[in-house]
């Protein structure tokens, strides 16, 4: 067996961050640390602190008065912010530089007096911080269908914005009927789907053809990695989104000589790892790493944790 192991696969640079913070966090305080939602949608990261003591929240009431609170890298609406203060809570913000962009964008556009289109799937936490900023301006669509359905007119003043975690084509589909029925909306000033999620996407659509498996690293709440096994079973191949080697299951494998592995921009490395010996010891599988993109982003902690690292000296 032969295993194709894509590259760029993994930790983005707005993940590594927000992990980088949550672990700093905890060097600072101790472990009585509370997150607002998932820091990162990966069960394995979340299961790691959580065991370490650190207490993950769905609700700003559920954090005591004057705790420490970090928001997850999907970023949080104007309204937890309130609460939080309210609460007198220390933040900390692990938002991903990439969502407070389109979280801008936002604020801009309804400034400007534009209805504000967003593209992205309902519920999810990003979307929910993102409509957050102005409730009263964004329609949120999922497909083209819903496109159709949209109270505005060809004299309504409209921009879109996109979650960043979205399928490129998935997202191009939307923007071209958005485009044919609405000729005058705006764009963003910069594409707004994320650098890491669109090169990953391109190592599957590079990569897949010469497969007979896909096996996608990530969890079910993680937009990026669902969009990555979607790609790979656009070209008619199996293709399966796991937390890690514990759910292979050897009945896939039958007849397989090729597999590719990737994983989504919140699944840490080691699992990937695990899924790679699996293969290794039960198939005999050797290893070829391909690049198809380099990667060189870094974010730098958010201030409020860089002053308290200065202080702490």
């Amino acid at each position: 067996m032969k295993i194709l192991l894509a590259n760029p696969r993994g930790f983005c640079a707005g993940v590594n961050m927000a992990i980088q913070c949550l672990d700093e966090a905890i060097k600072l305080f101790g472990t009585n640390i509370y997150v607002y939602h998932e820091i990162v949608h990966n069960k394995y990261v979340v299961d790691r602190f959580t065991k370490e003591g650190v207490t993950f929240v769905d609700g700003v009431a559920d954090v005591p008065e004057g705790s420490i609170l970090l928001y997850s890298a999907h970023g949080v609406s104007p309204e937890i912010r309130q609460a939080s203060r309210e609460r007198k809570l220390q933040t900390i913000d692990a938002t991903c530089p990439l969502v407070t962009k389109v979280h801008m964008e936002a604020i801009k556009f309804a400034r400007e007096g534009f209805d504000i289109i967003l593209i992205g799937h309902e519920g999810h936490d990003e979307v929910i911080g993102t409509m957050g900023e102005a409730p009263n301006s964004i329609t949120l669509v999922e497909t083209p269908e819903d496109v159709e359905n949209l109270p505005f007119d060809q004299t309504s003043k409209l921009a879109y914005l996109t979650q960043t975690t979205l399928s490129v084509e998935e997202a191009s589909r939307v923007i071209n009927a958005l485009k044919q029925r609405f000729p005058q909306i705006q764009a963003p000033p910069k594409e707004d789907i994320c650098y890491a999620t669109t090169n990953r996407q391109r190592a599957v659509d590079m990569l897949a053809p010469r497969a007979d498996l896909v096996i996608v690293l990530g969890s079910q709440n993680s937009s990026n990695s669902r969009r990555l096994a979607e790609i790979g079973s656009t070209f008619h191949k199996p293709a399966y989104l796991i937390d890690g080697a514990h759910e292979l299951k050897a009945e896939w494998f039958e007849g397989v000589k090729t597999v590719l592995i990737t994983a989504g921009a919140s699944a840490p490395e080691i699992v990937v790892q695990e899924c790679v010996e699996y293969l290794k010891t039960n198939y005999a599988a050797e290893v070829e790493e391909v690049v198809t993109r380099e990667e060189h982003v870094k974010f730098q902690l958010p201030r409020e944790l860089r002053v308290l690292q200065a202080a702490q000296g």
